[in-house]
């Protein structure tokens, strides 16, 4: 069995659906409100658990009903939290998100994830440092982001780092990552000036750059590599990104190929946007392995 460790954010998910998208200035009417368990850290873990690793969080939650609502949902779901800390006076991080017309928009209030420090990672270090996939996010501090990447390169323990939300990385730290999932904006901004093409090419088996309908490329002895998605009709795309990490790193850390390990992370994905809610579509194992037959 893999073991992962995702270090990262912990939020809870406020879905408001709706018909359409409401205007500047406008008060419309929603259809469902849904309060579920979110932050791009804690869904990669959720979804690398459900596929089938031993899996650890690390992170930081508020003494408030919404870390309670995380700390179940990290346990219903075999996650290990001994490492996700309660800070007493601080709020949890929630994410507040529209989802109409087959897409959504989302608002991100950090709160108790922007003090995951490198303590914590120092505290944590004996269990990442066995950890066959590293996982990190861009919704706690650069900083420990940048101690978490400089620690495991140090050690030989793999990363991949999902640029999202998106923000410059130093080059420094990029060339101590060992995977890169930008999507096509997010690669636009880490590496200003380049087009997609020289951007795989001068990152081969580093970079894997998702293209939404398009699939996911990457390259391989001087080729780029297109992998397609699987067609589906979304109900809720929140979470698809993450479920895609997870699944990644799962199929990558028990020694799939790249391009096994991107189509297993596709189906994944796939499955995830068939249901409302981040967690809540995040396929088990015996599903994926169904779609990809």
């Amino acid at each position: 069995m893999s073991k992962i460790v995702v270090v990262g954010s912990c939020n809870i998910d406020i879905t408001v659906e709706c018909d359409r998208w409401v205007h500047p200035g406008e008060t419309i009417f929603g259809n469902r409100l849904t309060v579920s368990p979110g932050g791009k850290g804690a869904n990669q873990a959720v979804a690398a658990a459900r596929l089938g690793a031993d899996v650890m969080m690390v992170g930081c939650i508020g003494d408030d009903v919404y870390g309670q609502l995380v700390l179940k949902a990290l346990k219903e779901n075999n996650v290990d939290s001994t490492y996700v800390k309660v800070l007493p006076g601080e709020n949890s991080g929630t994410a507040h998100i529209t989802v109409a017309e087959d897409d959504n928009t989302i608002i991100v209030i950090k709160a108790a994830n922007d003090l995951v420090s490198p303590s914590l990672i120092d505290e944590a270090w004996e269990d990442i440092s066995k950890a066959d996939m590293v996982l990190l996010q861009h919704e706690i501090p650069a900083a420990t982001n940048a101690y978490v990447i400089e620690k495991c390169a140090a050690h030989g323990v793999p990363v991949l780092l999902n640029p999202a939300p998106v923000a410059p990385v130093p080059q420094a730290l990029l060339d101590k990552i060992t995977y890169l999932t930008p999507n096509e904006h997010e690669a636009a901004t880490l590496f200003a000036g380049k087009g997609k093409a020289d951007i795989l090419d001068q990152n081969q088996g580093k970079v894997i750059m998702t293209l939404g309908s398009k699939g996911v490329a990457y390259a391989e002895k001087g080729q780029v590599i297109t992998v397609p998605g699987f067609k589906v009709k979304p109900v809720d795309t929140t979470g698809a990104g993450d479920t895609f990490n997870g699944a990644f790193a799962v199929a990558r850390a028990n020694g799939k190929s790249m391009q096994e390990s991107i189509s297993f992370a596709n189906a994944a994905a796939a499955l995830s946007v068939q249901k409302l809610g981040a967690q809540g579509g995040m396929p088990y194992l015996h599903e994926v392995e169904e779609m990809l037959k």
